[in-house]
């Protein structure tokens, strides 16, 4: 279903500091919460949520500084987001929460401090402790932004982390040039009430911040509930690496790889959302 016509509510929640979180909400069934990746936001899930609808109410929250929720405020980090996370609970009376790229970070952490969350699963989560990157492009990307060099920024940011593989294989020079050309004629076709890629990027300085504060990170042998650990065939080594160190070290935790699907698999239009709501139904449904 194209994504324009799907019909939600919204509503919002309080955080711990007083930020509004702001969240789209459709289906019934038990609550499912579903956090965004970086450059993303809650617009671009709504094909997974769609399709998980007719078994779960489904909440997509915007993250800070997206959409309908508030800025980042002057003391972000992970526990901000976790706050974000304790909020929608208590808000909702959701128990499963489902993350990707650093959403999937964030959920990770959430789970393992907040006991409300009953299962957790996770597309290729941002597994920086894990090895899945290192952080040396990070001086380079700020730069980039300072400069309003979005498309050079983004290119940093999608080698550096390996996110994408068609990034890595093509020439620097020809991706910040179709990305540039992109950037110019998207503000055309934004609906009301959506974000722009111009206006999304800048916010990967919040993720950049919580994969520093990570990467010096125990990792998540700790978790208690109910883990799924997801990754497309098409996924770069090191982040694929990074997920299976985490399987060993949560050995009790079920392991998905999709074939042929890379990094965007639950994202509207450029994955493939529906496969990724079939597993996400089957181990949400499944009985302890």
């Amino acid at each position: 279903m194209d994504s324009a016509v799907i019909s939600y509510s919204t509503g919002r929640v309080t955080s711990a500091d007083g930020t509004t979180i702001g969240y789209r909400r459709l289906g019934s069934g038990p609550g499912l919460i579903l956090l965004s990746g970086g450059y993303l936001a809650a617009q671009h899930y709504m094909e997974l949520a769609e399709a998980l609808a007719k078994t779960f109410t489904v909440y997509v929250p915007d993250r800070r500084g997206r959409g309908l929720s508030g800025p980042p405020g002057e003391h972000y980090r992970m526990a901000t987001e976790c706050e974000d996370v304790e909020a929608l609970l208590a808000g909702t009376g959701a128990h499963l929460v489902f993350g990707h790229s650093s959403g999937g970070l964030i959920a990770l952490q959430a789970a393992l401090t907040l006991p409300a969350i009953h299962k957790v699963a996770v597309f290729e989560p941002a597994l920086s402790m894990y090895g899945a990157f290192s952080m040396s492009w990070v001086p380079r990307f700020e730069r980039e932004l300072d400069q309003g060099e979005l498309a050079a920024a983004i290119v940093t940011f999608s080698k550096g982390t390996r996110a994408n593989r068609w990034v890595d294989l093509l020439p620097r020079r020809l991706v910040v040039g179709m990305i540039n050309l992109y950037l110019r004629k998207e503000p055309k076709n934004v609906r009301p009430g959506e974000q722009s890629l111009v206006e999304l990027i800048p916010l990967q300085r919040l993720d950049v911040q919580i994969f520093q504060e990570m990467a010096t990170g125990a990792g998540y042998a700790g978790l208690r509930c109910e883990v799924l650990l997801m990754d497309g065939e098409k996924t770069p080594p090191p982040m694929h690496n990074a997920i299976e160190a985490m399987h060993r070290a949560l050995p009790q935790a079920k392991r998905v790889a999709l074939r042929g699907v890379g990094h965007e698999a639950p994202v509207n239009h450029r994955g493939v959302p529906e496969r990724v709501a079939a597993e996400l139904r089957e181990f949400f449904t499944r009985r302890s």
